[in-house]
């Protein structure tokens, strides 16, 4: 049995699809690939892919097929 992050009520404002979303795409680009010796090994690694990778180069589609850093470039006026 696994259990869910999100509530049963849809439009709850706490649910978690976001949230859910990131950790399976987490398990399936990086930690499913990758053994780690100890904590702190898996800690870089993962910081390594989220900021390197999830929110620099990696597009999302809920959010126009841009990257994070993209969407925030383009919201502070920077691009």
């Amino acid at each position: 049995m696994k259990q869910s992050f999100s509530r049963k009520r849809k439009g709850c404002p706490y649910d978690n699809n976001c949230i859910e979303s990131f950790h399976a795409i987490l398990k399936k680009e990086e930690v499913n690939h990758v053994q780690y010796l100890d904590y702190e090994s898996a800690r870089l690694a993962l910081f390594r892919y989220i900021e390197g990778w999830y929110n620099r180069k990696r597009i999302h589609g809920s959010i126009s097929y841009m990257t994070p850093q993209e969407l925030e470039n383009q919201i502070r006026g920077i691009a």
